[in-house]
């Protein structure tokens, strides 16, 4: 009896050699994120070796046996060959798949989170953009279609719209002044009024536009540092792809702070 076949567009987030020349791929697709088995991907005769690397954008034909999706056929739509010339670029990349990863499920509509992925690296590669306003970009955007989204049009104790020195508590996902609520706040990281008007931005502007914008140095590092610190606090994870990209960039963690800035 033939295997039914079905037609999907997806991109690779991880791939795992097994065998003598087989993958194991964990595709994202607009119906959710799907294990993969391309049997015989690794062999140099074979004519879907390139649309199963990681962060291969593709069209694949599936078939179904003993509950695994096997992979028929696959046409590649985007390799992303200019994220992939650069190492730094590449590994912040993988960073980006395996946040992903971690955060997509199976069986769930995926279609927000797919075009959220290939325009990130699309920004990356093609548009040249800065590198961290598009990991800070995409991490809250990222938060926000899973449920996380921060609240930031209010402090979260008085209410002002224009918190003074902003912080946003990671643990709690709120943004508010400095000063208030000291004693019951959890682990924060220091904002400025720049650096609020971004995260505003990404959290409720045209997704169209998510990464045109630019912000100074330093604005930008508190917004790229607390966007990292807000997505370990969600996911309660550190990620090994974003080591090696910080490793690369020579940069170390940044602590989360557990008062006002001073100063």
């Amino acid at each position: 009896m033939a295997r039914e076949r079905t037609v999907v567009k997806g991109i690779v987030l991880r791939a795992v050699d097994t065998k003598e020349s087989d993958k194991i791929l964990t595709v994202l697709t607009p119906g959710g994120k799907l294990p993969v088995i391309a049997k015989g991907a690794r062999s140099r005769k074979s004519r879907v070796t390139a649309c199963t690397q990681l962060l291969a954008y593709s069209e694949l034909t599936l078939s179904e046996s003993r509950g695994w999706q096997y992979l028929s056929e696959g046409s590649s739509i985007e390799l992303f060959e200019g994220a992939r010339r650069d190492i730094a670029l590449l590994s912040l990349a993988s960073y980006f798949a395996e946040l992903t990863e971690a955060a997509a499920l199976e069986d769930v509509e995926s279609g927000a989170m797919l075009s959220l992925l290939l325009n990130a690296l699309y920004a990356l590669g093609e548009l040249k953009k800065d590198p961290a306003l598009v990991k800070a970009a995409f991490e809250l955007k990222l938060m926000s279609l899973i449920g996380f989204e921060p609240l930031a049009d209010a402090c979260a104790y008085c209410g002002t719209p224009e918190p003074e020195a902003p912080v946003l508590d990671v643990r709690e996902g709120v943004i508010c002044c400095g000063k208030c609520g000291r004693g019951d706040r959890g682990l924060s990281m220091p904002l400025s009024g720049a650096a609020l008007a971004a995260m505003r931005r990404i959290l409720y502007g045209d997704v169209k536009r998510l990464y045109s914008f630019s912000l100074a140095e330093g604005d930008l590092k508190r917004l790229e540092d607390a966007a990292e610190a807000y997505v370990h606090a969600m996911l309660e994870r550190g990620f090994r792809t974003l080591d090696f990209y910080k490793g690369l960039a020579g940069q170390e963690a940044s602590p989360p702070h557990t008062g006002p800035e001073k100063g």
